[in-house]
């Protein structure tokens, strides 16, 4: 037997958001911490669910206003995962202070850097083809060896020796004035 959810006083058989608080917070917080880690981010969702019911309206016609209530918090959640995954929230990287507030972005810094990477990509240009594809599967795309080797059908030694070309390469050429 389901509990009865007080009216609000807003208006004749209107639930009250307030009485759905009370009755369901406790429950969504176990359901959203059995699927999110951060405690932060589980009062987040669950705000989320509270929003999206305010913006609904009325739920007088909800026959099972329990069963409502999880299917929003499934959807919010859905949503949530869905956001990560397109802005790819997992390759970023937070701001720490220690580690990233002395970077210096002055124009000066930012001149120096675009220079410094025309000069490497001067000098990439350079190479054979076949060794700028491995050092750029390697060091720009993280490719291990062996994956590297079986995408151009080459053999690891090989993939190894077009390494060392580039790497030799570039430390003659980028030291140069």
């Amino acid at each position: 037997m389901t509990k009865a959810i007080p009216r609000s006083s807003r208006g004749p058989g209107e639930v009250s958001l307030d009485a759905l608080d009370a009755r369901f917070r406790a429950s969504l917080d176990r359901y959203f911490s059995r699927r999110v880690r951060d405690r932060g981010e589980i009062e987040d969702l669950i705000q989320e669910v509270f929003l999206r019911l305010a913006r609904r309206g009325s739920l007088d016609d909800v026959d099972k206003i329990g069963g409502y209530v999880f299917e929003t918090a499934s959807s919010v959640l859905t949503d949530r995962l869905r956001r990560k995954r397109s802005r790819f929230e997992a390759d970023h990287e937070a701001f720490d202070g220690q580690r990233h507030g002395d970077v210096d972005f002055s124009p000066e810094r930012v001149l120096l850097g675009k220079e410094a990477l025309g000069r490497a990509t001067a000098v990439l240009l350079e190479l054979p083809e076949r060794t700028r594809v491995v050092f750029v599967m390697r060091r720009l795309e993280g490719m291990r060896y062996l994956d590297i080797a079986a995408r151009l059908g080459i053999s690891v030694s090989a993939v190894e020796k077009h390494m060392t070309r580039a790497m030799a390469h570039l430390v003659q050429r980028m030291g140069e004035p």
